[in-house]
């Protein structure tokens, strides 16, 4: 498997933005844009998917997010655009696991286009204050040793583009 550097990923338009700040070796630094906390029971099952609208969380006068030991789920700023020939991770930041908390993402298949989502979990007993725009996840992205016949058009396709 071959990944992308963060250059290579910047030049190839699969992030925007990119500032020069978020380019790492491997891959694309992603930034924090929204927090919401859960409000209801998910749901899915063969017949359903119900995703919990959940509730915003407000920046504090201070300019952060105080977020108390718990799961949320977090919007990235950036626009990403998987290529065909591409797939993506996003893993959480070093600094992120120090403070007690983690990122939980899903793959993100060839096709897929939008501003992605990620599982927040704040182990950290005290807390965590996070800013918006602050560097949260990288994204690495991965070649695929050959096309796949279908690009990602599921539920998720564009999210966050609206």
């Amino acid at each position: 498997m071959v990944y992308l550097t963060g250059a290579r990923i910047a030049s190839s338009g699969i992030v925007d933005p990119v500032s020069q700040e978020s380019l790492q070796p491997a891959g694309i630094d992603l930034t924090l844009d929204t927090i919401v906390a859960f409000d209801a029971p998910g749901i899915l099952s063969p017949r359903e998917r119900i995703i919990p609208k959940g509730i915003p969380l407000e920046i504090s006068e201070d300019s952060y997010y105080h977020i108390s030991p718990g799961a949320y789920r977090i919007r990235f700023r950036e626009i990403v655009s998987i290529p065909e020939w591409g797939i993506g991770f996003c893993l959480p930041r070093s600094s992120l696991l120090r403070m007690g908390a983690s990122l939980h993402c899903a793959v993100w298949d060839p096709g897929y286009k939008g501003r992605g989502e990620a599982l927040l979990v704040v182990y950290n007993p005290y807390g965590v204050k996070l800013t918006r725009g602050t560097r949260i996840a990288q994204l690495v992205i991965a070649r695929l040793e050959s096309l796949p016949t279908d690009k990602y058009r599921g539920a998720f396709w564009g999210e966050g583009l609206t």
